[in-house]
Formats: structure tokens, C-alpha cells, sequence
């Protein structure tokens, strides 16, 4: 049903989205509450150059962290937005390691009170 090389029955998108969740959760430890999630708002895997034998082409990706209180947006940026970087350099090194190609990844961090709660955007956000 699957080609042999699949790793998983999932878009790449999702695998993004997962990755960078993940990091966001690893790098911010106890501190940020489980309320989190993470939205691929731009997904673009541009073809390799053509006449340059080395190109592999690029993935584009622009993400949005969502989380319900402006404070918990100041916890995941860090100080001086350290800690976004981090997780975002985390994250584009194990996409690129995962996807044998370079990766561009834009992260926003954005607050949706009570986005956990309502069913609309649970669904827009991918839950079922």
C-alpha cells in the first residue's frame, strides 16, 4: 500500500507541524501549559535549479505557534527571543536531516484565548 521508503502514513506537513511541537514542548519544559499547538500556515517544496547538478531544491515552510495568554507568548519567544530561535533551528535541522534538503522555517507565535475549547477551531487547527 505504501512505497518502502515511507515512513509514515503522514503529509509532511503534519510531520512539521509535530517537529516543531515538539521542540516547543522539549525547550519550554514546564513551563508553557499543554494548550499549545502548532499550524503550518505555508507549505512549499520549490523543484531543484535547473543546469545546477547539486540542487536538491527547497522546502518552505511558515509555522504559527498558538497558545492561550500573552504571557505564555513571552515564555516561548524567551529573552531577546532566544528560545524561539532555538526552537526553530532544532526544528529545521531534524527537517532537513529528515528530508534530505535544505528547509526554511518561519515561525510566528501568536495568542487564541480559549482555542482549546471551541470546537470550529479545534477542526481548522486539524483535531478532530
Amino acid at each position: 500500500w505504501y512505497d518502502a521508503d515511507a515512513l509514515t502514513d503522514r503529509s509532511d506537513r503534519f510531520l512539521a507541524s509535530e517537529i516543531v511541537r515538539e521542540k516547543l514542548f522539549r525547550l519550554t519544559g514546564d513551563e508553557l501549559p499543554y494548550t499549545s499547538t502548532v499550524v503550518i500556515d505555508q507549505y512549499t517544496d520549490e523543484p531543484p535549479q535547473p543546469g545546477n547538478a547539486k540542487s536538491t531544491g527547497m522546502v518552505r515552510i511558515a509555522a504559527t505557534i498558538i497558545v492561550e495568554r500573552e504571557q505564555h507568548k513571552g515564555m516561548v519567544i524567551g529573552d531577546k527571543g532566544e528560545r524561539l530561535k532555538r526552537i526553530g533551528t532544532e526544528a529545521r535541522t531534524e527537517l532537513e536531516r529528515l528530508m534530505g534538503r535544505k528547509v526554511f522555517l518561519e515561525i510566528w507565535v501568536k495568542v487564541r484565548s480559549g482555542w482549546a475549547d471551541d470546537d470550529a477551531r479545534l477542526r481548522t487547527y486539524g483535531y478532530e
